[in-house]
């Protein structure tokens, strides 16, 4: 496999002012990119932005490296990343960048691609760019600069391309809702997608200033959601992260529901309405309870390794249209190309109004396993997970679950850790079986 240099998993991300999220940097990769881009297609690029006060600082020179190399484009402003990816399909772009750290601080940022179907840029693609950056940059000719423009409307065209999801016979009409924005790229989206529908909307962390953004609200902090919807006694409560392609929700008793509930509320709607075209792809985090419920309904469960891209391969290797991970990564691509937390939550909502039902109802069928996770750190060069006595611990477990729980040890990608997780009925039994293999690999690792 070939090494990248700088592409990670999502595009390249980093603390700003710290290489590679600076100036200069972006400049070179703008260049790169239009370099690389401009040997096919319509030669124009579409960059959309979260809100942290970073994004002008990436924007600007990300724009001017993709005008050096004869590349057009198209300024979006905030806007949530799979807007991005549904205006760069349909304005025919060659390609689209959203400047974005998704659910990350303020101080980190970073800058993904899209390619001009709205899916993530191929490997070839993207070390192709890479190749372009250890080239000595140059800039076409004044005649053949590219030229840049602000897309006027740009949020009015999303906001209908999220109402055109939701089913044109129901409305909103009698529901309140909190909208937890994150301070984050939805905050001017997604409350006036759920008004226009018909709801009753209290925003809450929707007021960004450039250092806010994911600060104590979003999807990763749903606290302030929970108290929120109790104070205001609202039916439901949709939390986003930074970029918007992630949600969670909060039921009306404060029951936080995450990516797992969501895709079996999602995809329970979709089997009951003939839609949903095969199964459902989960990861290796999702809980056992949400394989066991689907099944149970006789809808096909498989599971990927973490990452929505590994989701989408899954899902597209099937031919199937739902998945999702436990975070709010949540994929329906009978609606759109990428994960996206507003149409997802808009479909949860569907269920509710036209199943006249509670969030809390929704879910009744779905019982979570307990679960627990140890980290367990290890300095040596060794894979602790391949240590005999690691397997011996992983099986003795296993054999004591007989079928009705689950083992999984996986590596960190970013530290030198193990994941260790266990599940079963029995929450002690988890713990202390959790505990058990933690300290044989942790016997193994230091």
């Amino acid at each position: 496999m070939t090494t990248r240099k700088y592409f990670g998993t999502d595009g390249v991300r980093g603390l700003v002012g710290q290489y590679p999220i600076t100036p200069e940097f972006a400049l070179k990769l703008g260049w790169a990119a239009g370099k690389v881009l401009s040997k096919t297609g319509t030669k124009k690029v579409i960059i959309g932005k979260d809100t942290r006060i970073s994004g002008y600082l990436l924007e600007t020179s990300l724009e001017a490296g993709l005008i050096a190399a004869g590349i057009d484009v198209v300024l979006l402003g905030p806007m949530p990343t799979p807007a991005v990816a549904y205006l760069t399909q349909t304005f025919r772009a060659e390609a689209g960048i959203v400047i974005s750290a998704s659910h990350n601080p303020y101080h980190d940022n970073g800058i993904k691609f899209f390619s001009g179907n709205g899916l993530k840029l191929a490997d070839s693609v993207e070390l192709e760019i890479e190749a372009m950056m250890d080239e000595e940059m140059t800039c076409v000719t004044s005649e053949k600069l590219g030229k840049a423009r602000r897309l006027e409307n740009a949020d009015g065209r999303y906001i209908e391309f999220c109402k055109s999801q939701f089913p044109k016979d129901l409305s909103l009409e009698g529901l309140k809702v909190v909208l937890d924005c994150a301070n984050g790229a939805t905050y001017h989206i997604a409350p006036a997608v759920m008004r226009e529908l018909g709801a009753t909307v209290i925003c809450h962390a929707c007021e960004p200033n450039g250092l806010n953004i994911n600060h104590e609200c979003g999807a990763t902090h749903v606290d302030s959601l929970k108290r929120q919807v109790l104070e205001h006694q609202a039916d439901v409560g949709v939390a986003y992260d930074g970029d918007g392609d992630r949600v969670m929700m909060v039921d009306h008793n404060g029951q936080v529901f995450d990516g797992d509930d969501i895709v079996y509320i999602i995809a329970c709607l979709a089997h009951a309405n003939d839609t949903l075209n095969g199964g459902v792809v989960g990861t290796v985090m999702s809980n056992m309870g949400l394989e066991n419920a689907l099944k149970a309904r006789g809808i096909d469960f498989v599971r990927s390794k973490v990452g929505d891209r590994y989701v989408m391969e899954l899902l597209n290797q099937n031919g199937w249209t739902i998945g999702g991970e436990s975070s709010g990564h949540i994929l329906n691509l009978g609606l759109i190309c990428t994960g996206d937390g507003i149409i997802s939550s808009l479909q949860v909502l569907a269920a509710m109004v036209s199943q006249n039902k509670t969030l809390q109802d929704l879910g009744s069928g779905f019982t979570k396993y307990p679960m627990k996770m140890i980290n367990v750190r290890y300095k040596t060069n060794n894979d602790p997970t391949e240590q005999d006595i690691v397997k011996q611990a992983v099986v003795e477990v296993e054999q004591e679950l007989a079928g009705k729980g689950r083992v999984l040890l996986r590596k960190s990608g970013t530290e030198p850790v193990i994941r260790v997780m266990v599940e079963a009925e029995q929450e002690k039994q988890v713990i202390d079986f959790a505990t058990k293999i933690a300290e044989v690999v942790e016997s193994v690792s230091n």
